[in-house]
């Protein structure tokens, strides 16, 4: 299991978790940030980078409700999309995706 970033990255976008990416498999939605499970390496290198602990580590038992939708983000088509994103190699050239997985567009309305 990948490295999961949860609701706690909503509304934030800070993106020191990015600069220090090795692998470069964190993508920004519209209002949060989503690893790629298919790409990352497990290093760690994000999970103290994040100034809002949004990142949970495999070994930290992340919320499977975010673990699915992190997967989600990548795997099913997003609104307004026919196809998923799949596994773009990378998020430096594919830049901001502007739309969220359905949970994270809910979690907005509701708050």
């Amino acid at each position: 299991m990948p490295y999961v970033i949860n609701e706690k990255c909503i509304n934030e976008l800070d993106g020191a978790c990015v600069d220090v990416c090795p692998v470069d498999c964190i993508y920004e939605g519209a209002t949060k940030r989503y690893i790629n499970p298919d790409e990352c390496i497990d290093c760690g290198a994000c999970l103290s980078e994040c100034p809002v602990a949004a990142i949970v580590a495999p070994s930290g038992g992340p919320d499977p409700l975010w673990v699915r939708d992190n997967a989600a983000f990548f795997a099913l088509p997003l609104p307004g999309r026919d196809t998923a994103l799949g596994n773009l190699g990378g998020a430096y050239d594919t830049g901001a995706i502007g739309v969220d997985t359905p949970l994270v567009t809910d979690w907005n309305k509701e708050s």
